[in-house]
């Protein structure tokens, strides 16, 4: 047995209990999570994918029961986020892994930021549901080239736009389930190559976590979690880009160097 499958299990089990409560963070948190082991993007976002065919199935039954989920939400989204999954998993299949691995750190260095916004910006207060062919097409592309940032991206623009969270996070959890589907189908067929370990772990972890994390999406206060989850994925985030090199890395130090300097002066 792989030692690192009871490590995989709990990282699962708490990355889906975030992701339930708040409609974000899972992909984003586990992709950090197998960039920080040393896998390519590409078998990092197709291994969080595929788990998540099965977490978010879970979790899309026990937020429908619950009854977390508005279908008007969840029309809108689903073909959109399919074909932004589909073209961003084609992608990132077309790219050499250690390339392109420390401009995924950043942009998941991104996500952990805006969901660090996310967590302490209050909501606008007016609903708004305008444009959300565009926001589901714009998410399914970045976490399938990310690995993760559907809900960052989904779930927080349409909370921030003074939609009820409750009912944003378990549509958005439902629609997630069509657009990891097709997005570990996409890796599948251009790639062929996962980490079966971490599937296994995510997997069992995750559907543990997925009836807590409905029951509790109308109960937790979100901001603690939300804080605790982006100040992670900043840190590992920050780890993977200081050790990258190439092109990335003259980057890196020619920004460091200009840093230096005007501390300097």
């Amino acid at each position: 047995m792989d030692p690192h499958l009871p490590f995989f299990i709990f990282a699962g089990f708490v990355a889906q209990l975030i992701d339930g409560t708040l409609g974000m963070a899972y992909g984003v948190s586990c992709t950090t999570l197998l960039l920080f082991l040393g896998i390519s993007p590409a078998v990092a976002s197709a291994s969080v994918h595929t788990a998540e065919v099965f977490t978010t199935a879970t979790s899309a039954f026990f937020h429908y029961k619950s009854g977390n989920v508005d279908t008007r939400f969840l029309k809108r989204l689903v073909i959109p986020g399919v074909l932004g999954g589909i073209l961003g998993a084609y992608l990132l299949s077309s790219f050499p892994g250690e390339a392109i691995k420390p401009w995924i750190a950043l942009y998941l260095l991104i996500m952990g930021v805006v969901i660090l916004i996310k967590a302490v910006r209050k909501a606008q207060q007016a609903p708004r549901q305008t444009h959300l062919e565009a926001l589901g097409f714009v998410g399914g592309f970045v976490d399938a080239v990310g690995g993760g940032g559907w809900g960052p991206v989904v779930t927080s623009t349409l909370v921030a736009r003074g939609n009820s969270p409750r009912f944003v996070i378990g549509s958005v959890n439902v629609a997630e389930f069509f657009v990891a589907a097709a997005t570990s189908a996409t890796f599948f067929l251009t790639l062929g190559s996962v980490y079966f370990t971490a599937i296994v772990g995510l997997v069992l972890g995750g559907i543990v976590a997925a009836p807590i994390a409905a029951a509790a999406c109308k109960r937790v206060q979100p901001k603690p979690l939300m804080v605790a989850v982006a100040v992670l994925i900043i840190c590992l985030s920050l780890r993977t880009i200081a050790q990258a090199s190439g092109p990335f890395g003259a980057i890196k130090t020619a920004i460091l160097t200009a840093t230096s300097r005007i501390s300097w002066q």
